[in-house]
């Protein structure tokens, strides 16, 4: 029995002796997203990390409570020191929130479209069109054929970011369920998710608010003289009523 306990206390101390021997990396969000940090892994070797992928709500990036079922995908394509940098692959709606908008006698209708963006990105997006009532065959056929095409173009007018952009505010699912009205008017259409099939040119640019901090110094600037206002009060204090009250008491 001893020698046995010997071998079991010997393997407890390489399993600890493997977590000793791993680094924690900061993963950071692309460009795209300010290079946030978005969360941290473990790993033994840098080599390791490349290739995981990491999920995070927009509310998580923005603190926007309306966008936290939109859930975005980074890929670790590099390390550089203890820090490990990302590129989007796509995005996806939680499954709850799917669920919600899915109901009885409402017909759904799913659709998948290629595009090539402005700047070279092959761009898959997968479309949810909910109707409030049942409609026919002929007419899912038409949406998805208008949804195709209005998606083919905006992809040749519009770099990634601007679409991951679009799609994020909700702006995308409006502009289609415009161009649906033709054939059928659409209660609601979602941008049910989108997948980086090939990288483009570049990297995506910034589309989260580029002054975030200017806000805090502009304020800093206004409450300054504010600051300085509670200074000239003691001196405009007049302490020479005391004798105009001896007078009065003369």
């Amino acid at each position: 029995m001893a020698p046995a306990k010997k071998a079991k206390a010997a393997a407890g101390r390489k399993v600890k002796d493997k977590w000793k021997a791993k680094e924690w990396y900061k993963v950071h969000a692309p460009r795209m997203f300010n290079e946030t940090e978005i969360g941290e892994t473990p790993s033994a070797d840098p080599e390791y990390v490349i290739g995981r992928t990491v999920e995070v709500t927009v509310q998580d990036l923005t603190g926007d409570f309306s966008k936290m079922h939109i859930k975005l995908k980074f890929k670790v394509t590099s390390v550089d020191g203890h820090d490990a940098k990302t590129a989007f692959i796509g995005h996806d709606l939680t499954s709850d929130y799917v669920r919600r908008l899915t109901r009885r006698r409402k017909t759904k209708t799913d659709h998948v479209v290629d595009v090539v963006t402005k700047d070279g990105f092959t761009y898959r997006l997968k479309t949810m069109s909910i109707a409030d009532r049942r409609i026919q065959s002929s007419q899912e056929d038409a949406m998805r054929r208008v949804i195709g095409e209005t998606l083919v173009t905006i992809g040749q007018e519009r770099t990634l970011s601007e679409i991951v952009k679009d799609i994020v505010s909700g702006d995308l699912a409006k502009e289609l369920a415009r161009a649906c009205r033709i054939i059928i008017p659409i209660k609601r259409i979602e941008i049910r998710k989108s997948e980086v099939l090939a990288a483009g040119e570049g990297e995506p640019e910034s589309i989260m608010p580029a002054a975030d901090v200017q806000p805090a110094e502009d304020e800093a600037a206004e409450e300054a003289p504010v600051e300085e206002a509670p200074a000239e009060e003691p001196a405009a204090e007049a302490e020479p009523e005391a004798p105009a009250e001896e007078k009065a008491e003369e």
